[in-house]
């Protein structure tokens, strides 16, 4: 994303207190035009609550949200008209069909006759709805209605969206679609996205940048490779090693290496957490050992491994589950 693109969001000591708790705690970020930004999170960091305040239903305690240039909480009609928001949840009439949820939305919104007729066929066409245009939205799956829940939120023509985990409950292929239609909204539109997210693979291949939240602050903000390299700065490297043999005798030697600092197992994978790079060394140290080695990998590029050490770094246990734990880059709610 172009570095010379205005600020369309501008979040300035944000704070929000629900009497002793705080839920967003001095909260500073900034979202270029064009630009799909993830906040990622888990329940209760504070994404809900910073939505909330940016689409002005509910007031900070203190500092400001910004959304071109215009107070969220002083102005929230003028920054409802710019803002398109689709929930995780999206909710229409169940007994009228899609096309007239959308022909709904477009009188409020102050749309009539052919104009908004042909604004209806268009949306439909784009989000690949046409053939079920005229059937019950209580019909219809969540990928339809996620669809169709595009296709309303653009019946404004929106100039920023906010998505509140646009994936849950999606299959692989409107999955994909969806992650398309994204990157159609900001490349091709020029819209601003704003998705909040748990859906860690996903949100990587969509996003140009993501913000991290634990309890109420954000902790980290960048690009992938902003946030790896921030990573390496700290002097925290993660290695993957899978060698044979695997035994004690090992375990003692690597130890003993310089810069390492701890070893994990998992199954037959050794995570070894070390200072520096280690890569060098270690390869060459097995070979003359006898050790054979079958996969060396340096954790670090993919989101997943980024979020997981900005997290305990932040002093936070791994909130996922046994079930969250089977599906891959995929973060409790």
């Amino acid at each position: 994303m172009a570095n010379e693109r205005e600020n369309v969001i501008e979040i300035s000591h944000l704070t929000k207190k629900y009497g002793e708790k705080t839920a967003v705690n001095d909260l500073n970020l900034t979202i270029r035009e064009g630009e799909v930004f993830g906040l990622l999170g888990p329940n209760g960091a504070g994404k809900t609550t910073t939505i909330l305040m940016l689409l002005g239903l509910t007031e900070p305690t203190g500092g400001q949200a910004l959304i071109a240039g215009m107070d969220c909480a002083r102005h929230p009609l003028e920054v409802k008209s710019m803002v398109g928001y689709l929930p995780d949840n999206v909710g229409f009439y169940s007994d009228m069909t899609g096309r007239q949820n959308l022909r709904f939305t477009g009188r409020l919104n102050g749309l009539s006759g052919r104009e908004l007729e042909e604004r209806i066929d268009r949306l439909l066409e784009r989000v690949g709805m046409t053939q079920a245009a005229d059937r019950r939205a209580g019909t219809y799956s969540k990928g339809m209605r996620q669809r169709l829940g595009i296709a309303d939120v653009l019946m404004k023509d929106p100039r920023i969206i906010i998505m509140d985990e646009p994936t849950l409950g999606i299959d692989p292929e409107g999955m994909r679609e969806l992650l398309n239609m994204i990157r159609q909204l900001s490349e091709e539109d020029g819209r601003t996205l704003l998705i909040s997210s748990h859906q860690l693979h996903q949100i990587q291949q969509v996003c140009d940048r993501v913000g991290i939240f634990v309890e109420g602050s954000l902790i980290a903000s960048g690009t992938l490779a902003e946030l790896e390299e921030q990573i390496r700065k700290d002097g925290v490297y993660l290695l993957e090693l899978n060698v044979q043999p695997c035994d004690d005798k090992l375990l003692g030697m690597l130890y003993q290496q310089d810069g390492v600092e701890d070893i994990k197992k998992e199954g037959n994978t050794l995570l070894i957490t070390s200072k520096k790079d280690i890569r060098s060394d270690l390869t060459e140290f097995l070979g003359t050992h006898g050790y054979t080695i079958l996969n060396l990998h340096q954790r670090g590029g993919d989101l997943d491994e980024i979020y997981r050490r900005y997290f305990e770094k932040a002093g936070q246990n791994d909130e996922r589950n046994d079930s969250d734990k089977k599906k891959k880059h995929g973060w409790k709610k």
